[in-house]
C-alpha cells in the first residue's frame, strides 16, 4: 500500500491563485452571491460524505492504481476524475485545452480519439507519493456523473451494437456469447458483434467475470473508479446539469472565458426512456441482482430507483 492519506481536510483545502479555496472565493464573489449552485453541490457534498460514512466501514488507504482516472491540471491547480459515457471525451478535451499552454484554442478542434490518447494528458498515478499528496491536498477535484442504468445502457450501445467497435466484440463480445447464449453459431462465437442486452446483463452478474479481471472502465462503477469515499471531490457535476455544472467548474478555477465547454448536439444519446425499453426484457430477479450491483452509485450520487424497474 501507498501511503497516500485521504483526511478529511482534504475535502475543501484547494488554493488557487490568490491562496483561498475555491468555495471560500466562492462565498466572498459578488457573481454568485447567494448562487443556486452553490447550494446544490453542498447538498451533493453532503449527501456523498453521509452515505459514505453510512457504508464505509473502514478506510483504506489508496493505491497508484486507483489513481489513472484522475487526469490533472498542474497550470489551474485541478483533478478531473474521468468516467466513461458522462461527457468524458469532451471533458478531455477541454482539459487538453487548460494544459496544452494555447496549444489547443477550441476544444471542439480536437479530434475525439486524440481526447483519449494516454500520453495527451497526465494522471495522477504518473506523480510521487509527495506530489500526489499535494495535489490531493490542494487542488480542486471535480468528477461528472449519471444515472447508473442509463449510463450502462449508453455503453452497451456504443460498445456491442455499433460495427465499428470491433475490438470490443472480438474482446467482450465473444466471451459473453460463448458462455451465456445457447447453441451459438459459429459466426458469433466468431465475431461477437450481436451481443443482445439481456446476455451483457448475465456477463455482468457472472460472479467469473470480476474474479477473472476487473470491469472494463465503460461499465465499471463510478465509486471504483473514482473512490469518492478516499478522496473528497469539491464539485460533483451530473450529466443531467451538464452545461451549468462546467460552467461552474470553469468559473471556479478562473478558466480563460473563451473556453467553453462544448454544447451536447447529440440525438443518439441515451435517454431514460430508450433505458426503460432495454429492461423491459430482464426479469425482475435480474434487474433486482443488476440494481443491487450497481446499488451504491445510486445511493452515493442521490439517483432513486428507477420507476421502470420492477423490483419493488
Amino acid at each position: 500500500l501507498t501511503p497516500f492519506s485521504a483526511s478529511e481536510d482534504m475535502r475543501s483545502t484547494w488554493h488557487g491563485k490568490a491562496g483561498r479555496s475555491p468555495l471560500q472565493a466562492l462565498y466572498e464573489s459578488d457573481q454568485f452571491e447567494q448562487s443556486s449552485l452553490q447550494a446544490v453541490h453542498q447538498q451533493r457534498r453532503e449527501m456523498l460524505s453521509n452515505v459514505c460514512s453510512r457504508y464505509t466501514r473502514k478506510r483504506r488507504l489508496l493505491r497508484p492504481d486507483d489513481l489513472r482516472h484522475l487526469v490533472v491540471d498542474d497550470t489551474h491547480g485541478l483533478l478531473y476524475c474521468y468516467v466513461p459515457k458522462v461527457a468524458c471525451t469532451n471533458w478531455k478535451r477541454v482539459m487538453m485545452v487548460l494544459t496544452g499552454q494555447g496549444k489547443y484554442q477550441d476544444p471542439l478542434e480536437i479530434p475525439a480519439h486524440e481526447a483519449h490518447v494516454p500520453s495527451n494528458l497526465r494522471t495522477l498515478s504518473e506523480y510521487s507519493v509527495a506530489e500526489i499528496n499535494y495535489r490531493l491536498r490542494s487542488y480542486l477535484k471535480f468528477l461528472f456523473v449519471r444515472e447508473p442504468f442509463e449510463r450502462l445502457v449508453s455503453a452497451y450501445r456504443n460498445k456491442f451494437t455499433l460495427s465499428y467497435n470491433t475490438a470490443f466484440h472480438k474482446r467482450y463480445g465473444t466471451k459473453i456469447i460463448r458462455r451465456h447464449r445457447q447453441q451459438p453459431s459459429d459466426r458469433a462465437l466468431e465475431r461477437g458483434n450481436d451481443v443482445r442486452f439481456e446476455e451483457f446483463v448475465y456477463y455482468l452478474l457472472d460472479p467469473r467475470t470480476q474474479q477473472e479481471e476487473p470491469f472494463n472502465e465503460h461499465w465499471e462503477r463510478v465509486h471504483s473508479l473514482c473512490h469518492p469515499c478516499i478522496i473528497h471531490y469539491d464539485v460533483v457535476g451530473k450529466y443531467e446539469t451538464l452545461a451549468e455544472d462546467a460552467n461552474y467548474i470553469l468559473q471556479l478555477v478562473g478558466a480563460d472565458t473563451s473556453i467553453k465547454f462544448p454544447a451536447s448536439s447529440k440525438t443518439t444519446r441515451t435517454t431514460d426512456d430508450m433505458t426503460a425499453q432495454f429492461f423491459q426484457d430482464i426479469s425482475p430477479f435480474y434487474q433486482r441482482r443488476l440494481f443491487n450491483l450497481y446499488k451504491m452509485d445510486y445511493l452515493l450520487f442521490n439517483y432513486s430507483i428507477p420507476s421502470y424497474l420492477r423490483i419493488r
